[in-house]
């Protein structure tokens, strides 16, 4: 028998391998994100360009990483760096307003349906940590609802009903009075969060990511989200729809633009900042001036949302930001990027039929949906049911960095600057790849029933 898929791995990445030794004994675990664990080490990256990257030991990638989901340009877009440059000679941190956070919220609201005020943060878990204070304050109620399977960033208050089993935290660390706070429910099912409300008083929004949990790993059903819309509001709950993902990609006004269902509140990060660290709550304006402050000093004391961030809406991630934004505005660049996604969906799920593997390829507009599970779109319900086989799935992503292309465990982007020869090359690397595994009889080792 030949050498096996992590053994080639092993051989061919000796650069990664030492350089996450070395994180070990600085980093816990050597790893500064969760998602990049990978067994038996995680590759380490140089430089990126376009739709490619290259790593320590001199292998080139076609990139579906893309930066988290951020990089709807691809890596490195001449207009972006070209602003950040500008502006890092100008200051990258002023500690004052400037016109760029203007001009960046002033796009937002151009763009996204639901925006009529817009408040920035660092990042996606800063969006919805903020989004469910200012529903909270703007309702005077204590609980949120959420649905299994939907990830809302690593706080505490949107930890609860991640991954199966939904009966434990995504984290430990966390009280149980916090988790208490959260309320879930199975997606797509109107009944259920109906009754919910029925039975409840104290509910003061609902969250949920509009294009399916885990970025599309749980599908909405777009039917779903005008229900939904219709429900909460004529109960007097919030609407929280967490664009991270969705936001800019599936059409310049997001999943909402997409699917013509406005939020009350809608919470963006990744391509909003144009792949620095960036993102923001945009919303109704009677919820969002709650963050203003007012000449009343018992009103600034006791109603008001407080919120900081010594980084918020800084001069270098504006810069990115509105050079990402005025570049995606038209919405010129989505319907062949969107293509292109259906095409490649099309091609690997061609691949998994005449391999004959397990599971298969799915997904909406430019995300590329993996799994290794039959059926292949599994509910959070069905999920719960079937222990993910986490070896299976990073020996998958082994054997995909063996042949030349790299996409995370569950799920990929695409970028405006992918071609059709990168196409080629992934549709190439995955028949390889699950003939490695079966030849190495992983799908019979799978615990998978």
């Amino acid at each position: 028998m030949g050498e096996g898929i992590r053994e080639t791995y092993r051989r061919t990445h000796p650069g990664s391998w030492a350089l996450w030794e070395r994180a070990c004994r600085a980093i816990p675990g050597g790893i500064t994100h969760d998602i990049r664990h990978l067994n038996p080490f995680p590759l380490y990256v140089t430089h990126a360009r376009g739709s490619r990257k290259w790593d320590v030991d001199g292998h080139e990638y076609v990139d579906y990483w893309m930066g988290h989901g951020a990089l709807f340009l691809g890596h490195a877009h001449p207009t972006i760096v070209q602003a950040i440059q500008a502006q890092a000679v100008r200051g990258t941190h002023y500690g004052a307003c400037h016109e760029l956070e203007v001009r960046w919220a002033e796009l937002v609201k151009e763009l996204v349906p639901s925006a009529e005020r817009v408040r920035f943060t660092m990042s996606g878990t800063e969006a919805t940590h903020l989004a469910l204070r200012l529903a909270r304050a703007a309702t005077g109620r204590p609980k949120v609802v959420k649905f299994l399977g939907h990830f809302h960033g690593w706080h505490d208050g949107v930890a609860a009903g991640v991954h199966p089993p939904y009966d434990l935290p995504l984290s430990s660390g966390i009280p149980d009075r916090i988790l208490g706070e959260v309320v879930l429910c199975p997606p797509n099912e109107l009944h259920a969060v109906e009754e919910l409300l029925d039975a409840r008083d104290d509910v003061a929004a609902v969250v949920l990511e509009p294009a399916g949990g885990l970025s599309g790993t749980f599908p909405i059903v777009p039917t779903f989200l005008k229900e939904l819309r219709a429900l909460t509001q004529e109960r007097g709950v919030v609407l929280i729809f967490d664009e991270v993902i969705s936001g800019f990609r599936y059409a310049p006004g997001g999943a909402q633009a997409y699917y013509g269902v406005t939020p009350d509140l809608t919470t963006l990060a990744k391509i909003l900042a144009g792949g620095l660290p960036g993102g923001a709550v945009a919303g109704q304006a009677t919820i969002m001036e709650v963050l203003a402050f007012r000449d009343d000093p018992q009103w600034n004391r006791s109603r008001r949302v407080a919120h900081a961030g010594t980084f918020n809406a800084n001069p270098l991630s504006a810069a990115a930001g509105i050079a990402c934004l005025e570049t995606i505005a038209d919405g010129r660049l989505h319907g062949p990027t969107n293509r292109l996604g259906e095409e490649l969906r099309a091609a690997l799920s061609a691949v998994w039929k005449k391999v004959g593997a397990p599971g298969g390829v799915y997904g909406d507009v430019s995300l590329i949906n993996v799994s290794l599970d039959e059926p292949v779109r599994l509910t959070p319900t069905e999920a719960a049911a079937r222990p993910e086989d986490v070896g299976l799935t990073h020996q998958l992503r082994c054997a995909l960095l063996n042949r030349g292309v790299d996409m995370p465990r569950h799920h990929g982007w695409l970028s405006t600057v992918h071609t059709e020869a990168d196409l080629g090359v992934t549709v190439r690397a995955f028949e390889q790849a699950l003939l490695d595994l079966t030849a190495e009889g992983a799908f019979e080792k799978s615990r998978r029933p």
